[in-house]
């Protein structure tokens, strides 16, 4: 990922996607969420030519929270992207958060033994969105037809 250095366009996405199979492949499905979410941060208008092969990876996402091995380490999804929505950054930080809440979405349907960050929660006053707010924030924030890309896939949960 180094050799995109602050670019982060076609390039950086399609690598990101290429190193997220890799880890998985070897049963790293936590590191492959981490480079899924590099993908996502990625700085795309959502006509780019590497959409049309490889639309942007929330069926990806699904799939590996879905079909991972359990001798495997995976984490909390559920918590990682409760963090990773709240502590989100510029550039694109609106759109970035409204990502991991959409993959948060993903994590609770597929994990819901799985806890969320109640300390966090009670500190910072924190109200997980609904699933009409996600599809609001995506339609608002996301790239053309992202969001049907996302309930999409929520149909894989």
């Amino acid at each position: 990922m180094k050799q995109c250095g602050k670019v982060r366009g076609e390039e950086f996405y399609l690598l990101a996607l290429q190193c997220a199979q890799s880890l998985w492949l070897q049963g790293l499905p936590a590191q492959s969420i981490l480079l899924l979410n590099r993908a996502f941060s990625a700085d795309l208008k959502g006509d780019e030519s590497v959409l049309l092969k490889w639309p942007l990876p929330y069926a990806a996402m699904v799939w590996v929270m879905k079909h991972y091995r359990k001798e495997d380490f995976i984490g909390n999804p559920r918590r990682h992207f409760q963090h990773l929505a709240t502590r989100m950054v510029e550039p694109r930080k609106e759109l970035r958060s409204c990502r991991a809440w959409a993959c948060w979405w993903y994590a609770c349907q597929v994990f819901p033994e799985m806890p969320a960050d109640q300390f966090q929660i009670e500190r910072e006053g924190l109200v997980e969105p609904s699933y009409e707010e996600i599809s609001s924030g995506l339609e608002r924030s996301g790239v053309e037809g992202e969001l049907a890309i996302w309930e999409s896939a929520s149909e894989l949960v």
